[in-house]
């Protein structure tokens, strides 16, 4: 890859390993579904305002439709997944769940895009589930049904970030390629359309987690860490993440899931005071080298060219 895809790569995990943190202080205080509503409605307004302050030609070519559908997998859902782990997990364990993406990415693209799998990917995808499991069974946080169901939303997460690349791919760069401002912006418009009746669903309701309070009066501490969210996170990292898909290609591109754990547990660790142990090392250490059977390729293989968005 080129230095400036490997800087964008960098700055990619750096950006959405601090998601992790801003969901931890936000979905235990107003619930996860206003999280992840809110998150995705600040970036379409941020992605709105930087489109017209960039006066990018508003030209999808008849791919509206498709990005607001790319969206729902590749944002609507796996935001809420993880604004329900963030209830439930400190923001490392769902940082390095978050590195198995590229494993979600194998085995949906062998079982669905025809993208055969070798035996290093297999021999990775194996490893990863093992440090998955080896994470949640002896981590600093005991295992409960709770904990487990925050892994598995994560897993939920991933998976979607594995189907969304080659969507992304299939829909988008090989129809010739869009703007990568245009798509991250259809992306979130329609995460937040697919969220948008739940949302109303809440307020209908007026349900606040518990512990928490309504969403419409959470601190202002609570509501800066919702604009970082979903304008820092999303709007700009999304635009970072399509131009990446377009430039090396879905699963390099997943590569980024590398890179995040290290960056969400320092974090976690260094602002919210989360236990580190050598769980975190092992686990993580487990997935890491699964990623990397995953992404490995062989010595004879043809390089990448990169695309423009």
């Amino acid at each position: 890859m080129r230095t400036a895809d490997c800087t964008r790569l960098l700055l990619l995990a750096a950006i959405w390993g601090a998601s992790f943190l801003l969901m931890r202080v936000v979905a235990p205080a107003i619930g996860a579904v206003p999280t992840a509503f809110l998150r995705v409605a600040f970036a379409t307004a941020g992605l709105a305002a930087i489109l017209c302050a960039l006066r990018t030609r508003w030209d999808f070519r008849s791919r509206f439709g498709t990005t607001l559908a790319l969206g729902v997998v590749n944002s609507g859902l796996p935001f809420l997944m993880y604004a329900l782990a963030a209830r439930l997990l400190p923001a490392g364990y769902s940082a390095i769940f978050n590195a198995t993406t590229p494993l979600m990415g194998v085995l949906i693209g062998a079982l669905f895009f025809g993208e055969p799998a070798t035996w290093r990917q297999g021999a990775g995808v194996a490893l990863g589930i093992a440090g998955v499991v080896l994470l949640t069974a002896v981590g600093p946080v005991a295992l409960t049904p709770a904990v487990a169901a925050g892994a598995a939303a994560c897993l939920v997460a991933t998976a979607c970030y594995g189907v969304a690349g080659f969507l992304a791919r299939r829909w988008i760069t090989d129809r010739g390629g869009l703007d990568a401002r245009l798509v991250a912006f259809g992306s979130q418009a329609g995460a937040a359309l697919v969220l948008a009746p739940f949302f109303a669903t809440s307020l209908a309701t007026s349900a606040a987690p518990a512990g928490g309070t309504a969403w419409h009066a959470a601190a202002p501490a609570v509501w800066g860490a919702l604009a970082a969210l979903g304008l820092v996170c999303t709007a700009w990292a999304y635009i970072l993440y399509f131009r990446l898909i377009a430039d090396i290609g879905p699963v390099r591109t997943l590569s980024v899931t590398f890179l995040i754990p290290p960056f969400g547990v320092l974090w976690g660790a260094l602002l919210l005071g989360e236990p580190l142990s050598w769980a975190h090392a092992a686990g993580g250490g487990l997935i890491a080298l699964a990623v990397g059977l995953v992404l490995g390729a062989p010595k004879a293989a043809a390089p990448v060219h990169p695309r423009g968005a």
